[in-house]
């Protein structure tokens, strides 16, 4: 028995088993058709399939819908590329500032937290006297009055029976020597050319005095002040006068203490203007030593803790984007740098470190940043809450950009994009040049790409 091919029916691939019997006669037996036939189906099924998967169907449709190929095509835009980095921060007043309380006493009043003081108005008030509110960077460092100058009383010194050196004078000096009669005394000279005679009832050597001006920038300051709150009859100048003094007696009365004309250390304080109470660390019937009163600015910020390494982008001036706490974004600018950096919390830099070890403090300090808002309003009722800061790293103008989805990494090296067919031209690959890469797109050039070109998303 014998197996061959059938050729009688070319393209069957069916076998044929054959049989020659004694007599010569040749018989021709078809076995096994069945499983044979199922084989083949399997085989061309599988081609078929190859074939479609490749996309080399021959019935004219897009190949877009091409199973196991991307449809997915995007345009190549013209687009502004920004990159930028976050920051978290904290919006609030800004940090808090003790009042540097100088009157001594019992605490007998103080304000609400949150209160917004102003010029002219007590910050607290104590043994019932208020420490009132002014504006300007020079504390409050001495006491300021109308000064008394002291002359000695000399034997030909005019006193006019009052006591002070005759009107005109301009002070006198004295020297020992002979008097005008031929007895021993003192010779007098005055600066203002006053006529010398005899002081009248008064032992020599008895002290006579006037009142001469305080000078100084903090005189200055102060006049500043007790204009803008509307008191007048004075010239706002580094002389504290007998002028000054009287306007300060009516801003005493207007206040209820003591008309003394005298301004003590501790009857007022400066702040560098508008001012929000923080906090109050005594209580009312507690002595007003330490730091009773703290105050921040009235106006919201934002302040940042940034790395000491990574404060490149801090400048004073520098615009910012910041995310409130509801989601809006408002824009702000860089208002101060802090130039001290401050060192980690022990053990905050544990695990952290480049050798794997404990990392350790290096490169880890940070620097406060404070972020100003032109437009309050724009925060809306929020006082405070954590907020997210995002600067500007690197920008790219009017570039040609295209989704990092659409990259493909090409075998000779480097990304390249597939240009969808237009119709004219198949689809193809050509290589491109990136550049920079933020908000999950890229900037590529190439020669053979142009605006509104389409690519494929690679699956």
């Amino acid at each position: 028995m014998t197996a061959v091919t059938n050729e009688d029916e070319p393209g069957t691939g069916e076998t044929v088993v054959e049989q020659q019997h004694a007599g010569g006669r040749r018989g021709a037996a078809r076995r096994g058709r069945g499983p044979l036939l199922v084989g083949v189906a399997i085989v061309l099924v599988a081609a078929v399939s190859a074939v479609g998967a490749l996309g080399l169907g021959g019935d004219g449709e897009d190949s877009d819908g091409a199973p196991g190929r991307s449809s997915k095509t995007v345009q190549v835009t013209r687009a502004t590329l920004v990159d930028q980095t976050e920051i978290d921060g904290q919006l609030g007043h800004g940090p808090e500032v003790p009042f540097p309380i100088k009157a001594q006493g019992t605490v007998t009043w103080l304000p609400e937290r949150g209160t917004v003081v102003r010029r002219g108005k007590p910050v607290l008030r104590v043994d019932d006297r208020p420490v009132t509110l002014l504006y300007g960077s020079l504390p409050m460092y001495r006491e300021l009055a109308v000064a008394p100058a002291a002359y000695p009383a000399t034997e030909g010194a005019d006193t006019n029976g009052q006591g002070t050196p005759a009107a005109g004078t301009g002070g006198t000096t004295t020297t020992p020597g002979q008097g005008s009669t031929g007895g021993t005394g003192s010779s007098t000279s005055t600066g203002g050319g006053g006529q010398a005679g005899g002081a009248e009832g008064l032992p020599a050597g008895a002290p006579q005095t006037r009142t001469t001006a305080l000078r100084g920038m903090d005189v200055k300051q102060f006049e500043a002040n007790l204009s803008a709150l509307g008191y007048t009859g004075f010239t706002v100048d580094e002389s504290y006068s007998e002028l000054t003094a009287q306007a300060v007696k009516k801003w005493q009365k207007d206040l209820g203490v003591p008309q003394t004309g005298r301004v003590g250390t501790g009857d007022v304080v400066y702040g560098p203007g508008p001012i929000r109470i923080a906090a109050t660390n005594a209580r009312i019937g507690a002595s007003s030593a330490g730091d009773p009163v703290s105050y921040t600015s009235t106006s919201r910020m934002v302040t940042v803790s940034a790395l000491a390494s990574e404060t490149a982008w801090a400048r004073r001036g520098t615009e910012v984007s910041v995310e409130l706490p509801d989601g809006r974004s408002v824009k702000g600018k860089v208002s101060s740098v802090g130039k001290d950096a401050s060192a980690p919390a022990a053990g905050a830099g544990s695990g952290q470190g480049s050798d794997g070890g404990t990392g350790g403090s290096e490169g880890r300090a940070t620097v406060s940043v404070v972020i100003t808002f032109t437009d309050q309003n724009s925060l809306g009722r929020l006082e405070s809450g954590p907020v997210t800061v995002r600067y500007l790293v690197k920008e790219r103008k009017g570039v040609l950009t295209v989704p990092v989805a659409a990259l493909v990494a090409l075998a000779e090296g480097g990304h390249g994009l597939e240009l969808a067919s237009d119709g004219s031209t198949a689809d193809r690959f050509i290589p491109v040049t990136t550049g920079l890469f933020a908000g999950g797109k890229v900037e590529v050039t190439s020669p053979d790409l142009t605006e509104g070109a389409k690519v494929r998303i690679p699956q």
